[in-house]
């Protein structure tokens, strides 16, 4: 069974759980969106008159506060820079929080 989480670089780019990232974002809160399908379009109303036309809404991994597999805006991250930015398609292969073990040092008493 696939680990729906796992992050891998492949000579294609990036992979996670198997699908591949075709767009991604970062922000300087630490999160990522990784999209990959455009599910559908829409003309989203950010609020105070604010209206995005033909807006993408993503299917792909989101790394926040939890990570999880969703449905986002594209036009709703754009709209937050530049606090938010795309990730380049040179670096979205190393891009994201990618679980590492880390070396806890030997304590002595």
């Amino acid at each position: 069974m696939e680990d729906i989480t796992k992050f891998e670089t492949r000579d294609d780019g990036l992979y996670i759980g198997g699908k591949k990232v075709l767009a991604g974002w970062e922000s300087f809160t630490g999160w990522f969106w990784f999209g990959v399908e455009i599910d559908h379009t829409q003309d989203s109303d950010l609020g105070a008159g604010r209206v995005i036309k033909d807006d993408k809404i993503w299917f792909g991994f989101v790394q926040g506060l939890d990570e999880e597999w969703g449905y986002f805006s594209q036009g709703e991250i754009e709209a937050l820079a530049p606090s938010t930015w795309k990730i380049k398609d040179v670096d979205l292969p190393h891009a994201g929080r990618r679980n590492q073990r880390q070396y806890v040092p030997r304590v002595k008493s």
